[in-house]
């Protein structure tokens, strides 16, 4: 094992640090002259190494360097300092380690280790890679609830040497719960799974997708002092879905320990009713998804040759409707604006679902994790991703399904402006296209919009609410009218069949603080370009996130320092600022959002805007 530069450096540093502490090199010295007297013979003009190192060894002070030396690096990582300001991973060399991560002590931690892996049998004549050379490597990525985590990589083995351990915070994030330290029974009625996916990585830097596997944590809870050990055996993906491809040893630690654990009966029941529950809710959306179909397919028998998808099947070979593969998604501070993040997503590799043989595409819907660790996937994957950011952005965002140029199945995003612009948004290319639908019963001398965007189809729109048909007489996209209110053109699935989790609302309302940022984003580029660009999609966010009757209001300020303090102070002193923050009405709520951007020398451009939406009293 090679150490980068720093860290070399860093260990000489103190085993020189220790040597001189020890005055190494004067003991060495008055031992060279004891033994030049003693043993050097009149006629032999030097000692030889070996002379030297056996006096050294004789009179103890190689033992007693090595001995403080040892000293000296079980300490080293007790004085490194380390950087854990949220849960990170670490590498599980003892139990101890865990009070060397940064915790809250009034939270709940779920401490996983991985202890190793095997039977990886594609793997099984792999050769030991030598030390330094280039080699194939495993990443184990995880994912529970708000927070994801990533392992060292490890050689590609029949017995790969996974040894990491994770922190996961487990706590309820309904209001009143946050800061409460979660019990037995609560963390019982969590029913997230984590989320583990393989990730393989060729000497080329390419990545391919191993298994998926969604890990039932809850088991813990019933096991003696909140300890267990799993046995997981991960399956293939795609075409491979019933092929196993290895085993991990898992180790589940409850942290702090649980002062009352449950019976492992009470976890089977609930675990058993859970999936009764889930199993009940799949069949009656099919038997509802059926019924749906055979009503669309009696308001033209033609309608069977378009392309509404209702299902797709994930990694793991699994039918799932499609409305789960979106949900909205904020992506905090890392894009500012919706066009960034098209950016983002268009930037992500393209590729398609692997397939055995001939034959036609291999359909495969990845989850998003598995996309995001992957950093590539299918058009499907793009645009389930660009319209769960769009949603997060406020936006009425849109899955659309149909083809390209010469029957190509596709999928794009499309998002509707209150005004009733329709927006394409290409995931793959990141490009925009506005809609202008062409009206068949238009004289032939009248002049049509010729369409830029290369969508020639659609079949069905969907995002993690609404599933809409299209039941318009043509499903070409240049005639189509995307009203999707009537139902008349769009058939649209119960809201109820469908089911979505809508969060509470406080009084400091935090995904209308999120919304603020494309417009400080577009503030400072303004100042930088001269350029406008980007408040059409904050104008439509604000719009929809403020209901009808109710008020908004912004106030945008710019500061060149960082202390908090006194731009709260000068921001206070403006009447429309203090006006917001002391706003009074029915159902008020409050926003602000500050980014900064950085400059050479230390120059920053701070950004602060305070909002608020209110109903009027008066």
């Amino acid at each position: 094992m090679s150490l980068p530069p720093e860290k070399a450096s860093e260990l000489k540093q103190l085993i020189h640090q220790q040597l001189s502490k020890m005055d190494v090199h004067g003991r060495i010295r008055e031992i060279l002259a004891e033994t030049i007297r003693e043993e050097l013979a009149p006629d032999q003009q030097q000692l030889s190494t070996e002379d030297l190192i056996k006096a050294l060894r004789r009179r103890g002070i190689i033992d007693d360097v090595m001995k403080e030396l040892n000293f000296v690096t079980d300490n080293v990582d007790q004085e490194l300092p380390s950087s854990p300001k949220q849960p990170v991973c670490f590498t599980d060399r003892q139990s101890t380690l865990l009070k060397k991560t940064n915790i809250d002590p009034t939270r709940r931690y779920l401490y996983l280790q991985v202890l190793g892996g095997k039977a990886f049998l594609e793997h099984l004549q792999e050769p030991e890679p030598l030390p330094g050379q280039v080699c194939s490597t495993f990443t184990l990525c995880l994912h529970f609830r708000n927070q994801r985590f990533r392992s060292k990589p490890v050689p590609c083995a029949c017995e790969p040497d996974f040894h990491d351990g994770f922190l996961l915070e487990v706590h309820r994030e309904s209001l009143g719960d946050g800061t409460r330290m979660a019990d037995s029974t609560t963390m019982l009625s969590i029913s997230d799974p984590i989320h583990m996916v393989l990730i393989k990585t060729d000497i080329f830097g390419e990545t391919t997708l191993v298994a998926s596997y969604f890990l039932e944590w809850r088991s813990v809870l019933g096991s003696e002092n909140g300890v267990t050990n799993l046995t997981v055996e991960l399956m293939g993906v795609g075409t491979e879905s019933k092929v196993a491809v290895g085993i991990l040893n898992i180790k589940l630690e409850m942290y702090p320990a649980l002062n009352q654990t449950l019976s492992q009966e009470v976890v089977n029941t609930q675990l058993a009713l859970e999936r009764q529950k889930t199993a009940e809710k799949e069949r009656l959306f099919l038997v509802y998804a059926k019924q749906w179909w055979r009503e669309y397919l009696q308001i033209r028998p033609s309608h069977s040759s378009r392309l509404v998808k209702i299902f797709a099947q994930d990694e793991n070979g699994i039918n799932r409707p499609v409305c789960s593969y979106v949900k909205p998604l904020r992506a905090g501070r890392l894009l500012d604006t919706p066009r960034q993040a098209a950016r983002f997503v268009n930037v992500l590799g393209y590729e398609r679902a692997p397939v055995i043989g001939g034959g036609g595409k291999q359909e495969q819907w990845c989850t998003l994790l598995a996309f995001l660790c992957r950093n590539k996937g299918d058009c499907e994957d793009h645009a389930n991703l660009l319209c769960s950011l769009l949603l997060g952005y406020g936006l009425e965002a849109f899955v659309c399904v149909g083809t390209k140029a010469k029957g190509v199945p596709h999928a794009w995003v499309m998002t509707c402006g209150t005004d009733g612009t329709i927006t394409f948004w290409e995931s793959l290319t990141g490009h925009r296209y506005i809609h202008k639908s062409t009206n068949p019963d238009e004289p032939p001398v009248a002049e049509q919009p010729k369409p830029l965007y290369p969508y020639r189809t659609v079949g069905c729109v969907f995002n993690h609410q609404m599933f809409l048909g299209n039941c318009q007489p043509s499903d070409s996209v240049e005639v189509c009218v995307f009203d999707l209110n009537d139902e008349s053109k769009w058939k649209p699935m119960s809201e109820e069949a469908i089911k979505s989790d809508l969060g509470l609302t406080t009084v400091w309302e935090d995904q209308l603080s999120y919304l603020l940022s494309p417009a400080l984003a577009s503030y400072e580029f303004e100042r930088t370009t001269s350029i406008s660009a980007g408040n059409e999609e904050f104008q439509d966010a604000i719009r929809r996130a403020v209901p009808d009757g109710h008020t908004f209001k912004g106030f945008p300020i710019h500061f060149v320092y960082r202390n908090a303090r006194r731009a709260f102070a000068t921001c206070l002193r403006s009447p429309f600022c203090e006006e917001i923050i002391c706003c009074r009405g029915d159902q008020v709520r409050l926003a602000v959002r500050v980014r900064v951007f950085t400059y050479p020398e230390s120059a920053c451009a701070v950004w602060i805007m305070f909002a608020c939406k209110y109903r009027s009293v008066l």
